[in-house]
């Protein structure tokens, strides 16, 4: 019985190809013709740049990332006031995480309701208008201070060249949903701890809509 485990130990331990045997070729082998993928893509490069197409789209790039930045995309869902609307937003949050300072000292903890106005005022009214749209924009600049003019829609830059202040845009209607605006113009102004929200139809809008 021993013997007959020390010959299957042995018969293990000899090498793989000791009972290897040649079966010789079976089938039809083709050779391997598909290139590799990077080459690929570096003649096509090549031949995109001898071609000038590459300027071109070079070009084209430019173009539209220029004309996206003096006419952004327009907010969706903005309609032009029609009638006049108002109301209080409470800008106060539910902390999700613990706040902690440089050291690692807890400043507030999650769970915790802070309100942003009572650490930073909102010092200029925000306006929102249709930059396209000739009355909004004259009722925007008649407005008493300073407040920030913020378009829904038009040309900041072309306006800023023209008019010699700065306007802003809301990108992707970001403030505008934020606190509930679906019409322009529209004031945002802080009233003590909250902010009071108006959207505004303009007297001209009134008398056309009647």
């Amino acid at each position: 019985m021993r013997r007959a485990l020390l010959i299957f130990a042995l018969a293990l331990a000899l090498p793989a190809t000791a009972h290897a045997r040649d079966y010789g070729q079976r089938g039809t082998v083709f050779p391997v013709l598909e290139r590799d993928l990077l080459e690929q893509i570096q003649s096509r490069l090549t031949t995109m740049e001898a071609s000038g197409e590459t300027a071109r789209l070079n070009e084209e790039l430019k173009r539209r990332t220029l004309a996206r930045v003096e006419r952004p995309a327009p907010v969706a869902g903005i309609a032009h006031a029609s009638e006049s609307r108002s109301w209080v937003f409470d800008p106060t949050i539910a902390l999700q995480e613990d706040i902690r300072g440089a050291r690692g000292e807890l400043i507030h903890a999650a769970g915790t309701r802070v309100n942003p106005l009572d650490s930073v005022e909102l010092r200029s009214d925000l306006l929102f208008l249709d930059g396209d749209d000739a009355e909004q924009l004259a009722w925007a600049l008649r407005q008493q201070g300073t407040p920030k003019l913020i378009l829904v829609n038009g040309a900041p830059l072309q306006l800023m060249r023209a008019r010699q202040r700065r306007f802003y845009f809301d990108q992707q209607g970001t403030l505008t949903s934020r606190f509930g605006i679906t019409a322009v113009p529209a004031r945002v102004r802080q009233r003590g701890r909250q902010l009071d929200v108006s959207e505004i139809a303009l007297p001209a809008r009134t008398e056309a809509g009647q």
